[in-house]
């Protein structure tokens, strides 16, 4: 996978010498020489990762990081910093910044090119998750990066570690810093547990006694429920080439033994954050494209569904000789509602209406708000005298008791006009069979409302 990798260093030899690796394996390479260019070119979008080193005249790599995760429109870049400073206390000072890695020079070409393959995958997935919930703003919804800090940094986390020494150390600084940790020694066992379970983050060890903890890393990400699980892995010192392989399999984030706790907990904190903030883009996206096939007053499928779907359901009764039954429903004198009662009375005789159609008719049919006062029900499965008789029991229901409205404080009686149209197995179109259905509908007003008219086959 290719991506636009932004260097960011003030020493020219050391921009070439990552220009020489990461061109060498087919990324296009932007640089920067100082952290204000550099945020710069981030806010323009014209990067997919950026690479920072720390030590730069004026704004030092940690507080770019700090800048680039402040704000929304970057804070999903992916960070990796570079840097010859090889201290923990400088490692988790990156961390804390918001930096998705830490490396040290000289570098391990290997390594770099695996971890940012790796970041640059979850930076297109994190994208493509953007664009399905793009129309978000459009619509109304709230930012999905809004919440994902208030929701606190506490996770739930899945230890799979046979050590029992290096468990409990792990399960005590973690619950000490504030997550619930569910702990579990059999590889096989946790696998069931994080399909069933709800978790934040999966840590699993490598060196796991008879079981190969990259094989448990490929199942969970093999499963759709579990695809966007963020999964940390420990290694040892000597398993550099299995984290290399790990990152390849779509390990999100790794420690090496022994384990430093400050770094666990900011690489802990960063995953839990992520894996809140890609949850939280993924339900807005699911909302988004609900809400674009949704009604928002009566909560029944729009007319852009019915147009979407009627063509496949009337192939599919042509193709098995099936019938299949329309019904165009439209409330009789609905204007004059609104005029003596006002919108908000007009609003609960809609709801209330859609609720009694879909009190009347079966799961299986389609019922969609068509525009206005306008409503469709579609029926698989059922010839016209059958349709006739549902249509008739819909009138009924309408007509039978009065609607309330204003609170419940007055009530109307309404009624409606159906016009129906049967499938004629000459491989009637969906246009036709709506226009069909829709005639009969004006014979049904014509001839004085409040009854159900068939269309002529």
């Amino acid at each position: 996978m290719t991506a636009r990798v932004l260097v960011v260093d003030d020493v020219a030899i050391n921009v070439k010498l990552l220009e020489a690796i990461l061109t060498a394996e087919y990324f296009e390479v932007v640089t920067a020489s100082n952290g204000v260019d550099a945020l710069e070119v981030c806010a323009r979008g014209q990067c997919d990762i950026v690479l920072l080193d720390v030590m730069m005249p004026g704004m030092d790599g940690f507080e770019v990081c700090r800048r680039l995760k402040q704000n929304p429109l970057t804070a999903q870049l992916p960070v990796i910093i570079v840097t010859a400073l090889d201290q923990p206390s400088d490692r988790l000072k990156g961390l804390e910044a918001g930096a998705d890695d830490f490396l040290t020079k000289p570098i391990n070409e290997l390594a770099l090119i695996t971890r940012v393959k790796s970041l640059v995958r979850l930076k297109a997935l994190t994208d493509q998750w953007l664009l399905r919930a793009g129309l978000s703003s459009e619509i109304g919804l709230t930012d999905p990066f809004e919440g994902v800090i208030a929701s606190g940094d506490h996770g739930t986390i899945l230890l799979v570690e046979d050590k029992d020494s290096r468990r409990a150390r792990i399960t005590q600084s973690l619950v000490e810093a504030g997550h619930h940790v569910d702990v579990e020694t059999d590889p096989q066992e946790a696998l069931f547990r994080v399909i069933e379970g709800t978790h934040d983050l999966v840590i699993v060890s490598l060196d796991l006694a008879d079981f190969d903890g990259l094989r448990l890393c490929s199942q969970i990400r093999s499963l759709e429920r579990t695809r966007l699980l963020p999964i940390l892995v420990i290694a040892q010192s000597d398993q550099t080439h299995r984290l290399v392989r790990g990152l390849d399999l779509g390990v999100n984030d790794y420690l090496m033994a022994p384990i430093d706790t400050n770094e666990m907990l900011a690489r802990v904190r960063t995953q839990v954050r992520r894996h809140r903030f890609m949850e939280r883009l993924r339900d807005s996206a699911h909302l988004t494209m609900e809400m674009a096939i949704t009604d928002g007053l009566t909560g029944l499928h729009n007319r852009r569904y019915l147009e979407r779907h009627l063509a496949g359901l009337v192939d599919q009764a042509s193709q098995r000789q099936r019938p299949l039954s329309l019904l165009i429903l439209d409330i009789d004198f609905f204007k004059q509602v609104n005029d003596t009662h006002g919108h908000d009375a007009g609003d609960d005789v809609l709801r209330e209406f859609s609720r009694r159609i879909r009190r009347t008719v079966r799961s299986v049919d389609l019922v969609c708000r068509l525009g206005g006062e306008e409503f469709v029900v579609v029926m698989p499965d059922t010839d016209i005298r059958d349709a006739a008789m549902v249509g008739e029991r819909i009138r009924e229901r309408i007509a039978s008791q009065p609607f309330l409205i204003e609170g419940g404080e007055e009530q109307i009686a309404i009624t409606v006009s159906i016009g129906l149209a049967a499938r004629t197995g000459g491989g009637d179109a969906q246009d036709t069979l709506l226009r069909r259905a829709d005639d009969a509908l004006y014979k049904a007003k014509r001839e004085g409302r409040n009854r159900v008219s068939a269309a002529v086959a």
